[in-house]
C-alpha cells in the first residue's frame, strides 16, 4: 500500500470474490429490481417490529453472499458493518446469530464506503484474508428514529429523501484473482459543516462533504472525472446532485455526464414518489451490489468511484438545534484483469 494524500493505493489490489442485495418492497418496483438476488414485498419480513425486520434483511443478505462466494464462517477473518439504528443494533443483532469476528462501523449513509476501505486496508495489509462487508436501512425504521412513525402521517418536504429498505454486502479478499473486480484505492474523507440545521435536506448537507473528498482525490491522484466511466455518489438526491456538481465547477472540476447518484438511480421519481431520490446506508450499498459491481464484472464499465455520504447527526443533536456535520469515503473499483 501507498498512501498519497488523503488516499491509499493498493500495489496488488484486494479482490471483490463476491456481492449481494437484498430489498424491500419499493426497490422491488423500482428500475434496478432485477439486479437484486432477493425482494421482499412485506417489509416486515414477517417479523414483529420494523428493526427486527432490518436485522433479518441483512441475515438474508450475508447467507447469500456466503453461497454465491461458496464459502463458509469460519472461512471468514472479520466481519464489518453497520446501519442507521441507534448504537447500530440491526447489524449487531445480525451477527449474534453468525459465529464470526464482527467490528461495527457507523458513518451513516456512508458507512458502505468505508467500510470497503477498511476491508481493502485490512486484507492488503495481510490482517485479514478475508472481510465481509455489510450495511442495510429500513424506511420503516428510519423513519420512527429520525422523524416520525409512519402512522402519525406527517408531510414530506421537497427536499426529504426516501430511506432505502435494502441491504448490500461484499465479500474482500487479499490479492485479487483473475475475473475478480478489484479494489485499487480508497480515501477516508473529512469531516465537514456546511451549517445546514434541517434534517429534511440531507442532499445539501452532504454534498460539500462529497465535493471535497472528490476533489482532493483527484489532486492526490493527478486524474479527472473523465478518467473512470462512472462517478458514484451514495445517496444525494436531486437536491444535494445539483450542488456537488456547482461546488466542483467552481473548484475547475467538471463531473460532466460521469456523475450517478444511487439515491437516483435506485427508484423512479415520477412515479414512485419517492422525493429528492433515494437515501439511507442501505441506498448505496444495494446499487453497489445490484447494479456496479455486475456492471464492472462482465466489463460494461472498466473503472469507478464510489463516493458515499453520510450525514452524521443523531436525533438529540437535531432537537438541541445543532447543524449536521458530513462526511464521505470514496473507494476505487476497476473490472478484472485476465
Amino acid at each position: 500500500m501507498t498512501r498519497v494524500g488523503d488516499t491509499v493505493r493498493f500495489a496488488c489490489p484486494p479482490g471483490v470474490e463476491a456481492w449481494a442485495a437484498v430489498g424491500g418492497k419499493k426497490e422491488a418496483d423500482g428500475p434496478l429490481a432485477a439486479g437484486f438476488d432477493l425482494l421482499f414485498t412485506d417489509n416486515r419480513l414477517g417479523e414483529e417490529t420494523w428493526e427486527q425486520a432490518e436485522s433479518t434483511l441483512q441475515r438474508h443478505c450475508a447467507e447469500l453472499l456466503l453461497q454465491k462466494a461458496d464459502v463458509t464462517l469460519p472461512q471468514i477473518d472479520l466481519a464489518l458493518g453497520g446501519d442507521l439504528q441507534s448504537q447500530c443494533t440491526a447489524t449487531a443483532y445480525t451477527f449474534r446469530g453468525l459465529d464470526v469476528p464482527f467490528a461495527g462501523v457507523y458513518g451513516a449513509c456512508s458507512t458502505m464506503a468505508e467500510t470497503l476501505a477498511l476491508a481493502g486496508c485490512l486484507t492488503a495489509g495481510g490482517a485479514a484474508r478475508r472481510v465481509l462487508a455489510m450495511t442495510s436501512s429500513h424506511f420503516c425504521a428510519a423513519e420512527r428514529q429520525f422523524r416520525t412513525p409512519l402512522n402519525y402521517g406527517g408531510k414530506r418536504t421537497p427536499t426529504a429523501q426516501w430511506t432505502a429498505t435494502g441491504a448490500g454486502a461484499c465479500l474482500v479478499s487479499g490479492r485479487a484473482r483473475p475475473g475478480q473486480v478489484r479494489l485499487t484505492a480508497a480515501a477516508f474523507g473529512r469531516v465537514r459543516d456546511p451549517s445546514v440545521k434541517d434534517g429534511t435536506n440531507m442532499g445539501g448537507a452532504m454534498a460539500p462533504a462529497a465535493a471535497e473528498t472528490l476533489y482532493r482525490f483527484f489532486l492526490d491522484n493527478r486524474c479527472a472525472p473523465a478518467d473512470y466511466d462512472g462517478v458514484y455518489t451514495g445517496d444525494l438526491g436531486i437536491v444535494g446532485s445539483e450542488l456537488l456538481a456547482r461546488l466542483l465547477e467552481g473548484e475547475g472540476v467538471d463531473l460532466a455526464d460521469r456523475h450517478r447518484d444511487c439515491g437516483l438511480l435506485l427508484y423512479d421519481r415520477e412515479t414512485q414518489q419517492t422525493g429528492a431520490g433515494g437515501s439511507g446506508a442501505g441506498c448505496a450499498a444495494s446499487v453497489l451490489a445490484a447494479h456496479i459491481l455486475p456492471a464492472l464484472q462482465t466489463g460494461k464499465m472498466r473503472r469507478v468511484l464510489l463516493v458515499c455520504t453520510g450525514a452524521l447527526m443523531s436525533t438529540t443533536t437535531l432537537l438541541q438545534g445543532e447543524s449536521i456535520p458530513c462526511v464521505a469515503h470514496l473507494v476505487e473499483l476497476t473490472a478484472p484483469v485476465d
